[in-house]
């Protein structure tokens, strides 16, 4: 479903919205509080590539709400800002209230910036980064083409057993056994990433001669249940990766 909010005179009017209802019990917690609690979530399509929670009004908490003020309302679609107390946790400005909208479905609800919250569930299990587009999928396949990892002439990998993940949206990418990987030439990294599909992952730069290429290497040591075939693998980027001698996309 979209919808559409009118513009002022000379004004263009914002672009549509997309929403839809989630069946699940979705939950939010900031300092060991739940926030908000509903089986009535909505998705909204806020940036391209994956939605947002919004909550039905009557199943936030409102006593751990504290307004923040007319000057941090929303012109574009009437939202009102509200800092989030529970306990000694604060979160300030985290809360959009959108009870004076033109935009029909987000009336009456309210809106939490994710970062700012401790936790995020979805049922009873935890989701991480953003919220989880239910049109998203995961697909992991096992190929026995010849997958290479070249960085300056150098080959950092070269396997005939990799496995090929696609996800929706995003160009496909080649993870491959450890023992097929130059490890010698891999530094851990500090980073970590957090996707909601496939869980924390860990990074390497690759040190070839004085040159070191940060973070070129990843891996995700304990994925969620749907990128399981992924576990221990290692993907790379910023390299030439050939598939059978063709570059990947």
């Amino acid at each position: 479903m979209t919808v559409r909010t009118p513009g002022a005179a000379g004004v263009s009017a914002p672009q549509p919205v997309r929403t839809e209802r989630s069946p699940k019990r979705v939950r939010v917690y900031l300092g060991g509080h739940v926030i908000a609690d509903t089986l009535r979530a909505l998705l909204v399509w806020e940036i391209r590539g994956y939605p947002t929670f919004y909550f039905p009004a009557a199943d936030v908490d409102h006593g751990l709400l504290v307004p923040d003020g007319e000057a941090a309302r929303a012109p574009s679609r009437g939202a009102r800002a509200f800092s989030v107390r529970a306990g000694s946790a604060v979160a300030p400005g985290a809360a959009r209230v959108y009870d004076d909208t033109a935009a029909d479905e987000l009336r009456n609800h309210v809106r939490f910036e994710w970062d700012a919250m401790d936790a995020w569930f979805e049922e009873d299990e935890e989701v991480y980064t953003h919220a989880r587009d239910p049109h998203t999928r995961i697909d992991v396949l096992a190929t026995s083409r010849c997958a290479r990892v070249e960085l300056g002439g150098v080959v950092l990998a070269d396997s005939v057993s990799p496995r090929l993940l696609f996800e929706t949206g995003l160009p496909p990418r080649c993870y491959l056994p450890a023992p097929h990987v130059r490890m010698d030439l891999l530094v851990p990294s500090d980073t970590v990433s957090h996707c909601p599909y496939k869980g924390t992952a860990r990074y390497w730069s690759a040190r070839i001669g004085d040159r070191l290429q940060p973070d070129i290497a990843w891996s995700y040591p304990a994925p969620l249940p749907e990128s399981q075939k992924v576990a221990g693998l290692v993907a790379f980027w910023k390299a030439d990766i050939t598939i059978d001698g063709m570059p990947m996309a």
